[in-house]
């Protein structure tokens, strides 16, 4: 009976040994979560930063913050714009894009349907660090008024090998 009660706490043990390795490779995969929320900037009422038209604007939604949306080439009918972001989220975060393309089609004089603008998030600070995103939006760029109003929706992944 010793013998079975000795392998019984050493099977035990080597079983919560086992769960114990598995939940901490587990935990090094990624978690992936929705997104969504708006983009409301200006079209050129901030100026120029290198000789590019600069927006200043806000996110209000999961990724909350402020951002500027340098304008860094067009097609010549404007239907097709290569930006690059810069945002920060409210709690001091900085959010890493690489370069996106907005592309969209006249609705109207000077009103610009976004039909495909698709974003791509490479980590940043803080809590952002270890994080990608695949991030779409579709709005609206009303050159008449200067406005711009975008609604994104995506996934965020952290952790794992992001």
């Amino acid at each position: 009976m010793k013998n079975a009660a000795r392998y019984s706490r050493v099977a035990g043990f080597l079983f919560v040994f086992v769960v114990m390795l598995a939940e901490s490779s587990f935990a090094k995969t990624s978690q992936c979560t929705q997104v969504g929320g708006a983009i409301l900037t200006n079209l050129g009422g901030f100026g120029e930063i290198d000789g590019s038209p600069t927006t200043l604007g806000v996110a209000p939604g999961d990724l909350k913050g402020a951002l500027g949306v340098k304008i860094l080439s067009a097609s010549p009918d404007f239907t097709s714009i290569t930006v690059q972001h810069h945002w920060v989220t409210e709690d001091g975060e900085t959010l890493n894009f690489d370069q996106a393309t907005l592309h969209g089609a006249y609705v109207g004089p000077n009103l610009l349907a976004v039909t495909d603008y698709k974003v791509h998030l490479r980590g940043g600070t803080g809590r952002f660090r270890n994080v990608s995103a695949e991030l779409s939006s579709i709005g609206e760029l009303d050159f008449n008024t200067g406005h711009a109003i975008l609604r994104y929706s995506g996934t965020v992944c952290s952790g794992g090998n992001n």
